[in-house]
C-alpha cells in the first residue's frame, strides 16, 4: 500500500516516462515469476529432501540473487541515480549471470565437488567467483560495514605477509581466495550458513510470510489498540504487549519498530509521554523480537547449528530471558506511565473484524503449534515448521474465502492480494537472509584459511590467565565493537567463530557461552552510537537519535543484566525447565528492582530519593551477580519487599 504524500507535499508531479512504467511493470512481473519458481523449489526440497542442502544451495543461492535483485529494480532502489533503462539492463546482466551459475553448478555439481576437487577448472572458477561477486555487490549497497569488513579480510589473505607481528602469515594467492569463497562449498557463499537459511529458517519463514500475508500483524496491533482503548489508562502497556506479541512471530528489533511503531509512538506521545521517551519505550519493546520465541530471530538458528543442538533446545532455553526482558520493560513501562501518562487518549480504531480474530487465532496457533510439535512431540524443527504452515495456510485460505463470500468481494484483484503477499513476503525475507549468510560465508571462510580466531582466542586466553572477568570483558568488547557496525546475525557468528572455543576451553558452560553471545549480538541493534532500532523510532517520533538512543539503554537494561546474569546463574540456560526456576526468580526479582532504581521515586525529597534508590540497586545487585546462591536467596526477599513498597507509593503518588 502506497504511503499518502505528506503534508504540503507536491502531489500533482508529470507521471514517469511510459518506458519507464513498462519497465516497472516488467520488473514486478518477473519478480513474481522468479518467486513462484523460488517458493515451488524450496517445497519441493522441503517435501523431498532431494539432492541434499549443498545441491540446494548452489541452485537457489544464485535465484535468490535474482530475487534481491529484481526486488531492488521493481522499487527503483537498483542503481537510483542512473535512471530507468540502465538499472533494467543491469538487473537482466546480473540474472543471466545468476541464472547460468545455477544451471552451470547444479549440472557439474558431482565433477566440482568430488573429481576436480582441487584441480578446478578456470571455468568452475569463473562461474563460482562471479555468484561471490554478486553477494558481495549486493552487500555492498545493504550492508556496508560488512562489505567493508569483507575487503579488508580478503586483501589481508592475499597481502599478509605484508602485516607485522603475530597477524602475520604467508599471504595467498588469488585463486585460493576464490575457490574458498565458492566452489569448495565447505567454505563462501555455498557452505552450511547459506543452507541453513534456506533449509531450517526457510521454514519458519514460512509461518511468518503465511500470517504476514493475511494481515496477522496488523490485527494483532488493532487488538492491543482495542484494548487500550476500552481503557486508556492501559495503552502503554497495550504497546508494550502489542509489540512484544508482534516480535514473538517477527524475529527482528529493526523491522517489529518499523512496523508497531508508526502506529504506537504517535499514540504514547498523544497520552502525553515525550518524544524520546515514546520513542524508547517502542525501541525497548521492539528490541524483544530477537529474544521472544519461538522465532528469535536469526542468530538463534545461528546459534543451535553451531552448537550442533536441536532449535528447540535453543526455544527451550530462551524463555526465561525472554520472560525476565519482557517483564522488566513493562515494569519499567508501567512506572513511565505514571510519570508521564496525562491524558486518556483512546486509539482511533475500527472494530474488530471476522478477519482481525481469525488472524488473532492463526498466531496462536502458529506459537501454540510449534511450541508443542517441537516440545511435546519432538517433531524437528524443520518438521514442525512445515506442519503448522501447511495448516495455517489451508485454515487461512478457507477463512479469507469465507470472508470474500460474505462481503462478496470477488474481483481478481481481491483474490490473489493475499497469495501475492505471501509470495512476495517468503521471496524477500528468504532472498534477503540467505545472501546475508552467504555473505557471512565469506567471512567464515576468510577467518578459516587466515587463521584469525586462533590469534584472537591467545589474547583472550591471556586475559583468562589474569582473570576469568577480564576475559569476559575482552569477548564483550569484541562483540561489542562488532556490533556497532554489523546486524545481529553477523555479529553473532564473527563473535562465536572467535570468542566461544576459547571461553569454552577455560571452563565455562558452551551455553552460557553462546547465550551471552546470542545476548551481545542482540544488543548489536541497540549499541550506541549506531542503533539501527533506535535510528527507526526516532525518526518516527521525530524525536532526537542520541538522546533516544541512551533512554532505550536505560530501559533495556535487562538485557545488559543477563549478560553478567548467564555467568553468575548459569542454571538460567543450562538445563531448560525446572531446573530454570531458582534462577529465573532471583534475576527478575533484581530485574524488577533496579528497573525501579533507574525509573521510579522514593521519596519527594532529592537529597533521600537518591541514597535509597542507589541503596535499593546495590541489594538488587546481590540477588542477581552474587556467586553464592543462598547469600543471594537471602537478599532477594527484601529486595522485593522494597520494591513493591516503593512502586505503591510511586504510583499512588505519594513518592511523586
Amino acid at each position: 500500500m502506497a504511503e499518502p504524500a505528506p503534508t504540503g507535499a507536491v502531489t500533482d508531479l508529470p507521471p514517469p516516462p511510459r518506458h519507464a512504467r513498462w519497465l516497472t511493470g516488467a520488473a514486478h512481473l518477473l519478480f513474481y515469476v522468479t518467486g513462484v519458481a523460488f517458493f515451488a523449489y524450496l517445497s519441493r526440497y522441503y517435501l523431498t529432501g532431494i539432492g541434499g542442502p549443498s545441491l540446494l544451495a548452489v541452485t537457489a543461492v544464485p535465484l535468490t540473487l535474482c530475487l534481491v535483485v529484481l526486488n531492488d529494480l521493481r522499487h527503483g532502489m537498483l542503481y537510483p541515480r542512473l535512471g530507468a533503462v540502465a538499472p533494467f539492463l543491469i538487473a537482466l546482466l546480473y540474472c543471466s549471470v545468476a541464472l547460468y551459475a545455477a544451471w552451470y553448478l547444479t549440472t557439474e555439481f558431482d565433477e566440482i565437488r568430488i573429481f576436480r576437487l582441487g584441480l578446478w577448472s578456470l571455468h568452475d572458477l569463473a562461474v563460482g567467483g562471479a555468484v561471490a561477486a554478486l553477494v558481495l555487490e549486493y552487500t555492498r549497497r545493504r550492508y556496508f560495514a560488512l562489505f567493508v569488513l569483507n575487503v579488508a579480510l580478503i586483501l589481508y589473505a592475499v597481502y599478509g605477509y605484508l602485516v607485522p607481528g603475530m597477524f602475520h602469515h604467508p599471504g595467498m594467492d588469488w585463486t585460493r581466495i576464490v575457490s574458498a569463497v565458492s566452489v569448495e562449498m565447505s567454505t563462501g557463499v555455498f557452505e552450511r550458513l547459506p543452507q541453513l537459511g534456506l533449509t531450517l529458517i526457510g521454514s519458519f519463514i514460512l509461518v511468518l510470510a503465511v500470517l504476514r500475508a493475511f494481515g496477522c500483524i496488523d490485527s494483532i496491533l488493532t487488538g492491543s489498540a482495542r484494548v487500550a482503548q476500552r481503557s486508556p489508562r492501559t495503552l502503554p502497556q497495550a504497546a508494550v504487549v502489542g509489540s512484544f506479541a508482534v516480535a514473538a512471530v517477527s524475529g527482528s528489533g529493526a523491522a517489529n519498530a518499523a512496523t508497531t511503531g508508526s502506529a504506537t509512538i504517535p499514540v504514547l506521545i498523544k497520552a502525553g509521554f515525550p518524544r524520546v521517551t515514546a520513542a524508547a519505550v517502542e525501541t525497548a519493546s521492539s528490541l524483544g523480537g530477537q529474544l521472544m520465541p519461538p522465532l528469535m530471530g536469526i542468530a538463534a538458528f545461528l546459534m543451535a547449528d553451531y552448537m550442533g543442538k536441536s532449535y528447540f533446545d535453543v526455544v527451550a532455553r530462551g524463555f526465561a530471558p525472554a520472560i525476565i526482558y519482557f517483564l522488566g520493560v513493562a515494569f519499567a513501562v508501567w512506572l513511565l506511565a505514571a510519570r508521564h501518562h496525562r491524558h486518556s487518549v483512546a486509539p482511533d480504531v475500527g472494530p474488530m473484524r471476522f478477519m482481525d480474530w481469525t488472524n488473532i487465532l492463526s498466531y496462536l496457533i502458529a506459537v501454540g503449534g510449534l511450541i508443542y510439535m517441537m516440545g511435546v512431540e519432538r517433531k524437528p524443527a524443520m518438521t514442525s515448521a512445515q506442519t503448522v504452515f501447511i495448516y495455517l495456510f489451508l485454515f487461512l485460505t478457507a477463512a479469507f474465502l469465507i470472508r470474500s463470500f460474505i462481503e462478496k468481494a470477488w474481483s481478481l484483484r481481491e483474490l490473489t492480494r493475499p497469495f501475492l503477499r505471501f509470495v512476495e513476503s517468503f521471496s524477500t525475507i528468504t532472498a534477503e537472509l540467505t545472501i546475508l549468510l552467504a555473505t557471512l560465508g565469506i567471512l567464515t571462510a576468510m577467518f578459516t584459511i587466515t587463521g584469525v580466531p586462533t590469534k584472537v582466542g591467545v589474547l583472550l586466553m591471556e586475559g583468562a590467565a589474569i582473570n576469568l572477568m577480564v576475559m569476559v570483558l575482552v569477548a564483550f568488547a569484541f562483540g561489542y565493537l562488532i556490533g556497532m557496525g554489523l546486524p545481529v546475525a553477523p555479529t553473532y557468528i564473527v563473535t562465536a567463530i572467535v570468542v566461544a572455543p576459547f571461553m569454552i576451553r577455560a571452563g565455562l558452560d558452551p551455553w552460557v557461552v553462546h547465550f551471552f553471545i546470542f545476548l551481545v549480538a542482540v544488543f548489536g541493534e541497540l549499541s550506541p552510537p549506531t542503533s539501527v532500532t533506535a535510528a527507526v523510532t526516532s525518526r518516527i517520533a521525530d524525536a532526537p537519535f542520541v538522546r533516544t538512543m541512551f533512554a532505550a539503554v536505560v530501559l533495556c537494561m535487562p538485557l545488559l543484566v543477563m549478560m553478567g546474569a548467564v555467568f553468575t546463574r548459569p542454571d538460567l540456560v543450562i538445563e531448560p525447565g525446572w531446573s530454570q526456576l531458582p534462577a529465573f526468580t532471583l534475576v527478575l526479582i533484581g530485574t524488577l528492582a533496579l528497573s525501579f532504581a533507574l525509573q521510579g521515586r522514593v521519596h519527594t525529597r532529592r537529597a533521600l530519593d537518591l541514597p535509597m534508590r542507589i541503596g535499593l540497586a546495590a541489594i538488587a545487585s546481590v540477588t542477581i551477580f552474587h556467586p553464592d546462591a543462598s547469600t543471594a536467596a537471602l537478599t532477594a526477599g527484601p529486595t522485593l519487599l522494597l520494591t513493591l513498597i516503593g512502586a505503591w507509593r510511586f504510583r499512588s503518588g505519594v513518592a511523586r
